[in-house]
């Protein structure tokens, strides 16, 4: 069993994370659009696929029920929440505009999405995006270390120092966990 060189990649690759100026630097700022984006009223969606979609789950959950203490709810969702809507989108549609349609429908100026994808190139993931910046809403993107066509479709796109996918998922849900820390002291000071 590699269990052990599992959990030193796992630590390595949040070492690179730490040690990288500019990535910590992008997460500040994905933490100050946020913080932007629900003091002005605004509110998040996230999306991805798989673990990603599973991550962009969790993230939605702290934020919207509570993270280390009680507090008031923020507006945050992930897109594939709605499973009547995914497989009929899926369906008459494309797999590709499953996110898209959705935030066409919802999405408003200033509102975030945080589109999530190891590889950044999700096509669907992309296409939320696309729509995103069409509607001037903030755009965060969670990616690997190359970036993908998110890093050119994100104000801000965080990008893991990793090409294996089970260490940037696990950067993936830190970075989370930081993001809904951070949004949590800031708009809900104790």
């Amino acid at each position: 069993m590699d269990i052990k060189i599992a959990i030193k990649e796992s630590i390595a690759t949040k070492t690179r994370l730490i040690e990288n100026n500019e990535v910590i630097q992008k997460i500040e700022q994905a933490v100050q659009l946020c913080i932007d984006g629900f003091n002005n009223g605004n509110k998040m969606y996230l999306c991805g696929n798989g673990g990603s979609a599973a991550d962009a789950q969790h993230i939605a959950a702290e934020l919207s029920g509570r993270f280390n203490y009680d507090r008031k709810p923020l507006p945050a969702e992930a897109l594939h929440v709605n499973t009547s809507f995914l497989t009929a989108v899926a369906n008459d549609y494309d797999y590709t505009k499953v996110y898209s349609r959705m935030v066409e429908a919802f999405g408003k100026k200033g509102d975030i999405l945080i589109g999530i994808s190891t590889s950044g190139n999700s096509a669907n993931v992309v296409e939320a995006m696309k729509i995103a910046k069409d509607q001037e809403m903030l755009t965060i993107g969670l990616t690997g270390e190359n970036g993908g066509k998110l890093a050119g479709l994100s104000d801000v796109c965080i990008q893991v120092p990793s090409n294996n996918v089970a260490r940037i998922q696990e950067s993936h849900i830190l970075i989370g966990h930081i993001l809904c820390e951070e949004i949590e002291k800031a708009l809900f000071p104790k």
